[in-house]
């Protein structure tokens, strides 16, 4: 019997579980605190990919998932701000050497999109737009069933299409991103700004406001927090349609925590976009769909990846 192994990282877990294939519910599952602000996080890694590896072998592959920026084809982890010990840091040859199997790494965001298009709401589609939209906005493209990578293997920043040059900064330094108007913090930052400006609201300037403290605002009825979701609405608009423009899908599939106040954010989004699209083709038939896979998507894209690679797909 074969299996691959999963692995999803981040600033606060680290995750890990091992499947056969054709079952996508783990034969064993692990989740451990990454205190990724700590030296010993690889140390930490290793620990828990050994608690759910089987003693009688039979591992075919190592699927790992992490935090960008990173290079899926030489394996190396650029620079996490969750991680800071990891810079240049060549996780693929060091799991390979320690595991002796083969292992295969991209960005949460792509392996989320991979994982949705495989198992999840795009399921079916050949090519596929994923978007996650919660603290930053991230994402992952399918193009003819093939997950869009790109020399670098760093494609698909779909967060950090500018849209206005002038407009806001973004956290990756740069301003008028997607991410800048779209993301949670951005709606809180502007709720913020616009409270500090004069503008009445229910809510108070609060550097530690949420996206969700404004959406509940919004649903009450709260005049500012409602425009807050229409102004992101109508700039999330604007960069899909610009995605649409280069990458043509059947489906978009939305996933991320803000993505999850509905109407709020969604009707002035496909108002934004029926205005701004290029060309009406490009909305015949498409589907706009949310995610389905949760908080497993990281772990079951990682699957996904190491099982494409060793079938040599993608």
């Amino acid at each position: 019997m074969s299996f691959v192994v999963a692995v999803d990282i981040g600033g606060t877990q680290i995750r890990t579980a091992i499947y056969e294939s054709n079952n996508l519910a783990p034969l064993q599952h692990q989740r451990v605190r990454s205190q990724a602000l700590k030296p010993g996080v690889y140390d930490r890694l290793i620990r828990t990919i050994e608690a759910v590896w089987p003693k009688d072998g039979g591992v075919t592959a190592i699927g790992f998932s992490s935090p960008g920026p990173l290079d899926p084809h030489k394996g190396i982890i650029l620079a996490t701000p969750n991680i800071p010990e990891w810079r240049d840091f060549p996780i693929r040859a060091k799991l390979a050497e320690h595991f002796g199997v083969p292992v295969h790494i991209d960005n949460d965001a792509n392996l989320a999109g991979l994982a949705e298009w495989k198992y999840g709401a795009g399921k079916g589609h050949h090519n596929v737009l994923y978007l996650t939209i919660s603290t930053g906005i991230g994402g992952g493209v399918i193009i003819d069933d093939r997950l869009l990578q790109g020399h670098h293997g760093l494609a698909a920043e779909v967060g950090h299409m500018t849209i206005d040059p002038d407009g806001p900064l973004c956290g990756c330094g740069h301003r008028g991103h997607v991410e800048s108007f779209a993301s949670g913090p951005a709606i809180a930052r502007y709720v913020n700004e616009q409270i500090e400006a004069g503008t009445k609201s229910t809510l108070h300037a609060d550097p530690n406001l949420s996206a969700r403290q404004v959406a509940d605002a919004a649903l009450e009825g709260d005049s500012l927090a409602r425009a807050a979701f229409t102004r992101a609405g109508e700039y999330l608009g604007i960069g899909v349609a610009n995605y649409l423009a280069i990458l043509d899908p059947s489906i978009i599939v939305f996933g991320g925590g803000v993505s999850q106040v509905g109407d709020l954010l969604f009707k002035p989004f496909e108002e934004s976009l029926r205005k701004n699209i290029l060309h009406p083709r490009y909305l015949e038939d498409l589907v706009i769909a949310r995610a389905a896979l949760g908080d497993d998507a990281g772990l079951l894209g990682a699957r996904a990846l190491a099982e494409l690679k060793t079938n040599g797909k993608n």
